[in-house]
């Protein structure tokens, strides 16, 4: 018998999620088709750009993802401590980036002025949002509702393009957190895809490796399809690694990035009965591919906040479309 969602997810036993969600009939409506031979690669992006922004609006952090061409993984973190310090009107301002909202708060945005009751109803709906923006289920209805619109829009078809409602799996250690990350971070490479976590496109340890995600054309894109109606909060980048050890001022998984990069090359190279591909034993460690010396693996495992918020303020634009 299936549970409702709110039996499932529970922030007093854990922040951390892996949500699974598959095209409808496991066919590849994201990659090349092999009945057709229609190429859909492109809609791998679409779902990359759509988990970024969106991770932006909402109280949840990502922490692996990796899209494929049939279905794909997110490891989430729930934090919605990050809300407690934004306004009415930041609250707003990132739940009208998807939705126009009640006439109410289109007056309110528009400086009308409003009697006592209004104002009282206003804030209402507000901590309503307040709730919305920190939730899997709304996180996730944003995320492949658009998406599964375009593709249709796209075929000239109707009908769904998800299977089902996504599946989540809490992840209530840093063990299984891990393994979950590196599970995810290895799907092109267990699918024989991809010959090693560097080369797996549309991956989450791809982008922490090379950064290499463009945030006007995502926003662009989305503006131009309706699927987003403005967009005036930074760009929060991956959920990043601390040093491992716990204390009260602590965020981040925690575990070294050096360390979980290790890892992740370790584990790839376990050969699998049930899985098509692995990291070849002759490629050297990871950390050697990489070229990077010990004293930038310094630099960036200690101020990896610095360094990624300047490089994503200078990616981020202000975009509203009034």
């Amino acid at each position: 018998m299936t549970r409702p969602r709110k039996a499932l997810i529970s922030l007093t036993e854990t922040p951390y999620y892996h949500i699974t969600s598959r095209c409808v009939r496991r066919a590849f409506l994201c990659g090349v088709d092999h009945y057709s031979g229609q190429d859909y690669e492109h809609r791998r992006q679409w779902v990359v750009d759509r988990i970024r922004l969106l991770s932006s609006l909402f109280a949840i952090d990502v922490c692996a993802y990796a899209v494929m061409s049939n279905h794909y993984h997110l490891v989430l973190n729930l934090c919605p401590e990050q809300l407690n310090d934004q306004s009415d009107e930041q609250i707003m301002d990132r739940w009208c980036a998807l939705f126009k909202g009640p006439l109410l708060i289109q007056r309110y945005r528009q400086g009308d002025v409003l009697s006592a009751p209004e104002r009282s109803s206003v804030a209402d709906i507000v901590n309503v949002w307040r709730v919305k923006l920190s939730c899997i289920s709304w996180f996730m209805r944003c995320l492949n509702q658009p998406i599964a619109r375009q593709a249709n829009l796209e075929d000239k078809c109707t009908g769904k393009f998800w299977e089902s409602r996504f599946t989540s799996q809490a992840l209530k250690t840093e063990e299984a957190l891990l393994s979950c990350m590196a599970y995810v971070d290895l799907n092109p490479v267990r699918a024989n895809i991809a010959t090693s976590p560097e080369t797996s496109d549309y991956t989450s340890i791809q982008e922490r490796i090379s950064p290499a995600f463009v945030l006007k054309p995502a926003i662009e894109n989305q503006l131009h399809s309706g699927d987003l109606l403005e967009f005036k909060t930074p760009l929060k980048p991956l959920l990043h690694f601390s040093d491992g050890r716990v204390n009260q001022s602590q965020t981040g998984i925690l575990f070294a990035y050096q360390d979980y990069l290790a890892l992740v090359d370790w584990t790839g190279r376990i050969i699998r009965n049930d899985k098509r591909g692995y990291i070849d034993q002759g490629l050297p460690p990871i950390l050697i591919r990489l070229q990077i010396s010990p004293d930038q693996w310094r630099l960036n495992t200690t101020q990896f906040e610095a360094i990624h918020a300047r490089r994503f303020n200078r990616l981020t634009p202000t975009i509203d479309t009034g």
